[in-house]
């Protein structure tokens, strides 16, 4: 039912900690230096009727963490340095690749967040444990990157995959995809060697 609202996707490590809230919830006019004339509205409020993607929030600071909880609960917003309370009807994605059982553990995300977020969990297997996915990721990134650089790629050699199925991908589908984009912008032919 949210397929056709707004898709926000957030990436809380990126976020400067001094701004990670104001991103999220927006902001009044002049609620602190530097902020927008007019205010500005916040992630939360921009996904109303669809999704926030919230990656990495195993990265959020605590004191964020307590905020989300309760805009996640009441699904209500507050700007920063503001007084009227905005309703949001969102769903929440959120992402890391961290273990949040044993950062609850440590004392470095809040236990009442990891239960009110853990729902419905997905876990993604490392991209070494599902080589069978490697050669059609592949082949959409080799299309999409030769698309944008104006190149036609028709093939790829054995060598390669060969390479591909064996290498472990530590940087999982990130690396596949960034070494792809390396290919196809090296290559002088039409085949990937």
């Amino acid at each position: 039912s949210r397929r056709n609202g707004p898709y926000i996707a957030i990436n809380c490590a990126a976020i400067p900690r001094d701004l990670i809230a104001a991103e999220l919830f927006g902001h009044e006019e002049g609620a602190f230096t530097g902020s927008r004339r007019g205010g500005n509205q916040g992630k939360f409020e921009l996904a109303d009727g669809g999704t926030i993607f919230l990656d990495e929030i195993a990265e959020a600071p605590l004191e964020i963490q307590a905020i989300l909880l309760r805009v996640i609960e009441d699904k209500r917003v507050v700007r920063i340095g503001g007084r009227q309370i905005r309703d949001v009807d969102v769903r929440v994605l959120a992402a890391t690749n961290r273990d949040l059982e044993e950062e609850v553990n440590k004392g470095n995300f809040r236990k009442d967040l990891y239960y009110r977020l853990n729902v419905f969990n997905l876990h993604l297997p490392p991209l070494r444990d599902r080589t069978d996915d490697i050669p059609l990721l592949v082949n959409i990134f080799v299309k999409k990157y030769a698309n944008a650089m104006g190149k036609t790629i028709c093939g790829i050699d054995q060598k390669v995959w060969d390479a591909f199925l064996e290498y472990a991908w530590p940087g999982n589908v990130r690396e596949l995809q960034n070494m792809v984009e390396r290919m196809v912008n090296y290559a002088s032919g039409d085949r990937l060697t």
